[in-house]
């Protein structure tokens, strides 16, 4: 329902109508956006906006003159229905949940299990920005497999009339050919009518051409499901082990609205994006200040300089188990060190709304980047993990902080999570779903170390190298599934001559040369001293 505004009053929570704000360029937009609250303040009143398929760390408090009150869709209020505690009650909601709620009990009226049995309620799926339009699915081309796929069913060589007797360890998956002084040309003939082409599977060979002319056309895979989404593609409850993320059925409309207005920790001020659980006492304030040694909050500078005094802490408790130059890592123990721990996670909830705060520190390790400086060790960023995963994740949450993002440091934290993995022995995956940054800077680590292993290939005896993905993940530790979806990403994947090839464009090996000489920072592994522990023999940690 929508009605036109006779005055401010009618503006209440729920409300949906365009807001004035300035986009990148500096220009004024007047984006759709939703009331969350209202407060009056002297003088004036304000309005707490999220902008509708904008990201919630835009969202902001607003005076009327940047609202188009023309346009103001009134929601309409719910019929009265029972609360918790027995009582009717009612709630404004904007038209589109209306419809959404609408469209929710047809399906689950129609899917209703008989015997009075309810089906489990699907876990939100959290919101990211996509990175790139996906590539157009060519029709004549199967899809790789998934893991259990691949593990499950036989792979036959590419051969049709022939089956050959040889072991599918001695299958090669990829190989590399290096044409130096090639020209453009269609390499994919006409698909015969009634030919089919088998599934590959991961120690099947996939030949690999590198050509000076991007325009190189040949079938390409339809990208396989997000290595954001679980691989069944059905929704999971929520795990009930250590996990940080968040199902987000607790949503409500204080956890959707920033709660610290700045922090200062050391020489930086920061802006959350998001609410974090932080005392209440202290979210009216206009800084929290936070000592950026052992990340205790305190109300006042006063209070942070009496702390200084005794704060005898000059880096992060655990074991330095890193260093190279300036940057150092840290390892801390979730269960030794309770206190930093749980600081860090409210600190971090400020820039991380994909996950939920758990204050039960005990099942994590924390590996805290710093960098040093004569006053001490400054924290970077962080990622937490497991101490013991049943799904092979080798990080559960991971942030850069602000004012060291875009220099390089996050990649160096998805570096030395694989680092471990490798000292480990495991292949590994961050847990999802991740943050649009997050996947951005993910995709970006993948396809660079991917696009690393493939051009330092050599052949032997004149004869195109081979590899399989199972060999990229063994050598990167990044989980197979991982491996996949970066090759469909980049469009790597054409299908010719009865098997798979990864094409290697001009386009594709200039991008990667620029981007290597613009990362600077890299993980020496002389320089790690790591030992992994076994986890599920210490008892309760």
């Amino acid at each position: 329902m929508i009605k036109m505004a006779d005055s401010v009053t009618e503006i209440v929570e729920g409300c949906r109508l365009p807001v004035l704000r300035k986009n990148q360029e500096n220009e004024d937009e007047w984006p759709l956006a939703e009331i969350l609250s209202v407060k009056d303040t002297p003088g004036r009143k304000l309005f707490y906006v999220h902008y509708i398929d904008f990201n919630k760390r835009l969202d902001e408090w607003v005076t009327l003159d940047r609202l188009d009150q023309k346009k103001l869709q009134v929601p309409k209020k719910e019929a009265k229905t029972p609360t918790k505690n027995g009582l009717p009650g009612s709630r404004p909601s904007s038209p589109e949940r209306d419809v959404r709620k609408s469209l929710d009990l047809n399906v689950q009226s129609a899917s209703t299990p008989s015997r009075g049995k309810t089906l489990p309620t699907p876990k939100r799926k959290a919101e990211s920005v996509s990175l790139a339009s996906q590539v157009t699915a060519a029709t004549s081309v199967p899809s790789l497999p998934s893991s259990a796929e691949a593990t499950q069913a036989p792979v036959y060589p590419a051969v049709r009339e022939n089956f050959s007797t040889k072991s599918r360890d001695d299958e090669q998956l990829t190989s590399i050919t290096t044409v130096t002084n090639g020209t453009a040309r269609r390499v994919l003939p006409p698909q015969q009518p009634g030919r089919k082409r088998k599934n590959c599977g991961t120690d099947e060979m996939i030949k690999v051409f590198q050509f000076n002319s991007p325009h190189t056309t040949t079938g390409c895979l339809p990208p396989g499901e997000d290595s954001q989404d679980s691989s069944d593609g059905i929704p999971s409850a929520p795990r009930m082990t250590g996990s940080l993320v968040s199902d987000r059925s607790h949503d409500d409309i204080v956890t959707r609205m920033k709660n610290i207005d700045c922090i200062e920790l050391g020489r930086h001020r920061l802006k959350p994006w998001y609410f974090s659980p932080y005392p209440q006492e202290l979210t009216t304030l206009p800084i929290l200040y936070l000592c950026e040694f052992c990340l205790k909050y305190l109300k006042s500078l006063k209070c942070l300089q009496r702390h200084l005094t005794k704060c005898n802490l000059r880096h992060p408790p655990g074991n330095e188990i890193y260093r190279k130059g300036t940057i150092s890592f840290f390892e801390i123990d979730g269960r030794k060190n309770k206190m930093y721990s749980q600081n860090l996670c409210l600190l971090a909830k400020c820039f991380l709304d994909h996950k939920t705060l758990y204050y039960d520190t005990d099942p994590f390790l924390f590996y805290v980047m710093t960098a040093h400086d004569s006053k001490g060790f400054h924290i970077v960023g962080y990622f937490s993990k497991e101490k013991e995963s049943t799904e092979d994740y080798n990080v559960a949450c991971i942030l850069t902080l602000p004012p060291y993002q875009r220099r390089g440091y996050g990649k160096l934290l998805i570096e030395f999570s694989y680092e471990l993995s490798k000292v480990e022995g495991k292949t590994g995956t961050p847990e999802k779903p991740l943050s649009d940054l997050g996947l951005l800077s993910y995709r970006s680590y993948w396809s660079q170390t991917i696009l690393e292993i493939l051009m330092d290939l050599k052949s032997d005896n004149g004869e195109r190298p081979q590899i399989t993905i199972n060999e990229i993940s063994e050598i990167t530790s990044i989980k197979k599934e991982d491996v996949i979806s970066t090759l469909q990403y980049l469009n790597l994947i054409n299908y010719y001559k009865g098997q798979y090839i990864l094409t290697l464009s001009e386009d594709i090996v200039e991008g990667h040369e620029r981007a290597m000489q613009k990362r600077h920072l890299r993980i020496d592994s002389k320089c790690l001293h790591f030992t992994p522990k076994d986890w599920s023999k210490r008892g309760k940690w």
